[in-house]
């Protein structure tokens, strides 16, 4: 990708995620957007976010990929690795080989290294004190990312902060938290359309999840409401 047409997805990415800021935007769609801009314009391997439940745990909620899914589903099975301890702390992690990881991290780095990851940063979703979960981008390259993109990447991720809490007071914690459950609800809702049209189709998961991202936008749709009309069959793909 030349310099150019970089920085012009750049601003697109910004452009689009000011854009979803409105009343009725669908939180899902929008980390999705986020997970795959960060892959696809800062050139990461995969990416993923987790959100933090109503007891503070943390979930997946967007993910580029099933296998990037499944090293975050193992960090969170040990509580431990690199978005687990952004979360506890707010602060950015990079971890430049995850071979070299910390000895409590095995679970995390026996996963990430047999999906073919060797690389991961971790990105806090903070406003101000509160940490609402975090952005996991990970690469099949021993290094440190680009400076730059970790400054797009933390910059995305304060923009989708902003739109998840949305203008509303961090002191009005029962919102918040409601509208974060309802996001991980929406996502459990999501994974089970995946499966349903990737048994009827006889296609991949990823290829499923893309058809039904595709019949959203083509019927004006919320995500979450198509995966919805699948799983109970009123829709068809």
């Amino acid at each position: 990708m030349n310099q150019m047409t970089r920085e012009a997805r750049l601003l697109q990415t910004f452009a689009t995620l000011a854009d979803t800021l409105v009343d009725d935007y669908d939180l899902v769609e929008l980390l999705q957007f986020l997970v795959d801009t960060c892959r696809d314009v800062l050139e990461m391997s995969a990416a993923g976010i987790l959100l933090a439940d109503s007891r503070g745990q943390l979930e997946v909620v967007a993910s580029t990929s099933e296998a990037s899914m499944l090293v975050e589903m193992m960090q969170l099975s040990a509580e431990a690795g690199p978005c687990v301890e952004s979360f506890r702390t707010g602060r950015a992690i990079e971890v430049p080989d995850i071979a070299e990881s910390p000895p409590e991290w095995a679970e995390f780095r026996g996963s990430a290294l047999g999906q073919g990851f060797h690389s991961v940063d971790a990105l806090p979703l903070r406003l101000r004190d509160v940490t609402i979960g975090t952005l996991n981008l990970m690469r099949t390259t021993v290094g440190p990312a680009p400076a730059e993109d970790v400054v797009a990447a933390q910059a995305f991720a304060d923009v989708a902060t902003i739109g998840i809490l949305h203008e509303r007071s961090l002191r009005e914690s029962e919102l918040l938290s409601s509208q974060l459950q309802a996001a991980l609800n929406s996502r459990v809702v999501i994974e089970q359309a995946k499966g349903v049209v990737s048994q009827v189709r006889g296609i991949p998961i990823d290829e499923a999840f893309d058809l039904m991202r595709d019949y959203a936008r083509a019927h004006q749709m919320r995500l979450s409401l198509v995966a919805s009309s699948l799983v109970d069959r009123s829709i068809s793909l």
